[in-house]
């Protein structure tokens, strides 16, 4: 039941985004994984439109914060209210407690802002002087980036890309790609035949989850995405080349997110077990921020997707 609501979700967003397939499958990997997405690209490649239609196919609440330089932790988190009338503080909730929360252009906020997000992320709670309130049981969060304008921006901080399930890079359009956006945008401005999206229940999101889990994976594919993330961390032992290009490799939290997002594309495949390609199809987005390149790297013109592609080449497949 489950897996075929899914699948009518996945239509509904490759209807609603259209040339984003990456984006559209690594949203619902990111819903049956529990993790967070860091998504970088350029604007207007409908980042934004997917999260939302996103939240149109399932029964949760969305909210979009514009991340900016004078943002304030209370602008995400909440506060304190005084109530004249009671002589009391009640506290009123921030844009954290939805469902699903968009933080756009993430970078362009200070760091106590993006701390305030790295403990709702992480926790999945949030403090506001001494009291702790609990976030939503269902709790996505899809920070974008842009990558072409980084004046004036704050670079988010290791530890807390870590807390982030996967980095996802999108691009730029075909021509064909284009010219289907721009008569799908011309026939809802008139209200031409709107897709209608499915309703996916919060109860049926947790029990997918739970299916995932419960994928079977062989020992021998457990040791190969082990030995993957090794990789990047003792590159030596697989090429000495890549040696110099790697500074910091990822942490355990990586192979905990890897194993999480094989099984949920294997899932979303329609798979009861887990194969080396669903494991290789996330590899890139879930080690992509957590690698940290040579100063030697970035001076070959080296970048992380180039290593990880090394990695992948040179890691023997079970």
């Amino acid at each position: 039941m489950a897996a075929e609501q899914f699948r009518q979700l996945h239509a509904y967003l490759d209807s609603q985004i259209i040339g984003q397939s990456q984006l559209t499958k690594s949203l619902l990997i990111a819903l049956l994984a529990d993790g967070h997405l860091l998504v970088e690209g350029p604007p207007g490649l409908a980042k934004t439109r997917a999260i939302n239609a996103l939240a149109n196919g399932i029964a949760g609440d969305f909210h979009r914060v514009q991340f900016t330089p004078d943002l304030l932790p209370a602008d995400l988190t909440g506060t304190d209210i005084y109530r004249p009338e009671t002589g009391e503080f009640v506290f009123q909730q921030g844009p954290l407690f939805h469902n699903l929360v968009l933080a756009d252009e993430i970078n362009r906020a200070p760091a106590k802002v993006q701390s305030a997000l790295l403990e709702a992320m992480a926790e999945r709670q949030i403090t506001v002087g001494n009291k702790t309130y609990p976030l939503p049981p269902l709790f996505l969060v899809m920070a974008t980036q842009n990558p072409l304008e980084q004046e004036g921006t704050y670079p988010l901080p290791e530890a807390q890309l870590d807390r982030f399930l996967m980095h996802v890079e999108i691009g730029y359009p075909e021509a064909e790609t284009e010219l289907n956006i721009l008569r799908l945008t011309r026939n809802e401005e008139r209200k031409v035949a709107p897709h209608t999206p499915p309703t996916l229940s919060q109860k049926d999101i947790f029990a997918a989850r739970q299916e995932a889990l419960a994928l079977h994976m062989a020992p021998e594919l457990e040791e190969y995405l082990v030995q993957l993330v090794m990789a990047t961390r003792a590159p030596e032992r697989f090429d000495s080349a890549m040696a110099s290009w790697i500074d910091f490799g990822a942490s355990p939290r990586a192979t905990i997110s890897l194993d999480r997002c094989a099984r949920a594309h294997a899932w979303l495949a329609g798979r009861d077990f887990v194969g080396p390609d669903d494991i290789q199809a996330v590899v890139h987005n879930v080690l992509r921020h957590r690698i940290i390149l040579s100063y030697q790297a970035e001076a070959e013109g080296t970048d992380v997707n180039k290593v990880l592609d090394n990695i992948v080449s040179k890691v023997a497949v079970p």
